[in-house]
């Protein structure tokens, strides 16, 4: 069983669909609330957050932090992906780009496992190349996922059913890794 700390419900049932295909049940904590840092890293935010989440629920625990990275924007907003969203939004991008050819975009994730009789956490990785769009386009998702087209793919990530998205995304790439490790050494 693995116990991913996350409120929120979009990325939840991302990774049980992607853990269940490698047949790992997977429960949500989301009244844990870990502390998130903010740092150039994303890798730092989701080590930190594991961390705190297993010392505060004394179970081994899974969180995932995931950042976009604009090129024209010099690789903003990044690991400060959340705040940015929460404060400008998709519009907020598209009015910072709105005159910007260069589109090329990138989603990095970061799944940080955790347990009592580990010192640090074990992190796996996982990158979606890509694009920022001219416009929103989609419902599904959440985030950035209605400005983000993946490469080789017509479709945005909120134009996307759960399944395509999975085949094509950074969080998926990143459960993956932990699962392929996850089913090896528990």
């Amino acid at each position: 069983m693995a116990f991913l700390v996350t409120s929120n419900t979009h990325k939840f049932n991302e990774a049980r669909h992607i853990l269940g295909t490698f047949r790992i049940a997977t429960a949500m904590l989301k009244r844990i609330d870990p502390v998130e840092i903010q740092d150039d890293n994303i890798e730092n935010v989701a080590k930190v957050s594991a961390i705190d989440a297993a010392q505060k629920c004394n179970l081994p625990v899974v969180v995932e932090d995931a950042g976009l990275s604009v090129r024209a924007l010099d690789g903003f907003p990044g690991p400060y992906s959340s705040y940015i969203f929460k404060t400008i939004g998709n519009d907020g991008i598209l009015k910072l780009m709105e005159n910007t050819a260069e589109r090329d975009a990138h989603f990095q994730s970061v799944v940080a496992f955790m347990e009592s009789t580990m010192r640090y956490p074990l992190c796996f990785t996982g990158e979606a190349e890509g694009e920022v769009t001219h416009k929103k386009r989609g419902t599904h998702g959440f985030g950035f996922d209605s400005i983000f087209s993946p490469l080789n793919s017509p479709k945005t990530f909120a134009e996307m059913t759960l399944e395509e998205k999975t085949q094509n995304s950074h969080r998926a790439s990143a459960f993956a890794k932990f699962a392929l490790w996850y089913k090896t050494n528990l």
